[in-house]
C-alpha cells in the first residue's frame, strides 16, 4: 500500500488520449495520463541548475531527485507505459543493479502498474535495450542476464562474441564507432515496439534529441542546486551535443505537476532547426 500523498496537477494541455490508469495510479498521478501510439519519450531528474549526472557516484539520480518517492513513483509509471526501456553503456555501468522495470522503481504500487500494463495489452515488463558501439558491457550486469537486447555495430559484436548469455541478444546495426541511433529506433519499431522510454544517459539522449528522434521530455526539477564547477565531474541534460548557438531545439509545455517542493514537467519537442545568424 501505497503512503504517498498525491501528485498536484497544475497545468495539462489535454490532447493526448489518456490510458485506462487504475484508479491507485491516476489518483496518485494527479489525474490522467496518455502517450501518443508510437513516440519516443526521455525521462530525467535534475537540479535546478541543470545537473542529472554524476559520473563518479553510482546511481547519483537518487541523491540529484533527494530520493524523491513521488519521482520514483513517476519512473515507475513511465516504465509501464513502455514497450521498451533504452538505455547506454554508460548507464548500464552507473546502475550496476538496476533492471529497468517498472516494480522496481516502485515497489508499493506493483500490482496496479502490472494491471496498467494488462489494460494496455502489453507482456509484464518492458524489454530492455542496451546502447553500445563498442560491445564494452558486462555480460553478467543483471538486466543483460534478464535477457535484454544489446543494440551493437559489427566491431560490437564481435568484442560481445559468444559471452551474452540466453535469453539475451544481439543486434547488428550501421554504425562503425557508434550505433547509428536511427537504424537502432527503426530496430525497436520493426520488433513492435511502438512506445521507447528512454533512461539514456545526457550523451545518449543528445544525440537523439539533436537528430530530432525524442518526441516527449518528463523532467523532475528537484529544489536542490548542484553546481556544475568544481573537481566532481557534473553533466546536463544535454552533453557532447552543439545546439545553441548554431541549433535551436524548441519544447512546447504539455504538463506540470508539483509534489513538495519537487516540479514534474513534461514538454513535446520540436525537430532542431538550424539558427539563424546574428550579424
Amino acid at each position: 500500500m501505497s503512503t504517498l500523498q498525491p501528485l498536484t496537477l497544475v497545468y495539462d494541455r489535454g490532447d493526448v488520449r489518456p490510458f485506462p490508469l487504475p484508479a491507485e495510479l491516476q489518483r496518485l498521478y494527479g489525474g490522467e495520463l496518455g502517450l501518443p501510439e508510437r513516440c519516443v519519450f526521455a525521462n530525467f531528474v535534475s537540479t535546478i541548475d541543470g545537473v542529472v549526472a554524476i559520473p563518479s557516484l553510482r546511481r547519483s539520480n537518487r541523491l540529484i531527485s533527494e530520493d524523491s518517492e513521488a519521482d520514483r513513483f513517476v519512473m515507475a509509471l513511465l516504465r509501464a507505459c513502455a514497450d521498451v526501456v533504452l538505455v547506454g553503456s554508460g548507464t548500464l555501468i552507473g546502475s550496476p543493479t538496476a533492471r529497468w522495470q517498472a516494480e522496481g522503481a516502485y515497489p508499493p504500487a506493483a500490482a496496479e502498474l502490472a494491471e496498467l500494463r494488462r489494460l494496455l495489452g502489453r507482456p509484464a515488463g518492458p524489454e530492455v535495450a542496451v546502447v553500445t558501439g563498442s560491445g564494452s558491457i558486462d555480460p553478467a550486469h543483471p538486466a543483460i542476464r534478464a535477457g535484454a537486447l544489446v543494440l551493437t555495430t559489427a566491431r560490437g559484436a564481435a568484442k560481445l562474441a559468444d559471452r551474452l548469455p540466453d535469453p539475451a541478444r544481439a543486434a547488428v546495426l550501421p554504425g562503425e564507432l557508434e550505433v547509428d541511433l536511427r537504424a537502432a529506433l527503426a530496430f525497436l519499431h520493426a520488433s513492435g515496439h511502438e512506445r521507447i522510454l528512454s533512461e539514456a544517459g545526457p550523451t545518449l539522449f543528445g544525440a537523439l534529441a539533436a537528430s530530432g528522434l525524442v518526441d516527449e521530455l518528463f523532467l523532475t526539477v528537484s529544489p536542490l542546486l548542484g553546481s556544475r564547477s568544481g573537481a566532481e565531474s557534473k553533466l546536463g541534460l544535454v552533453e557532447h551535443t552543439e545546439l545553441l548557438p548554431s541549433r535551436r531545439l524548441r519544447t512546447h509545455l504539455r504538463s506540470v505537476r508539483l509534489h513538495g517542493d519537487h516540479l514534474f514537467v513534461r514538454y513535446e519537442l520540436e525537430p532542431p532547426v538550424e539558427a539563424a545568424s546574428t550579424p
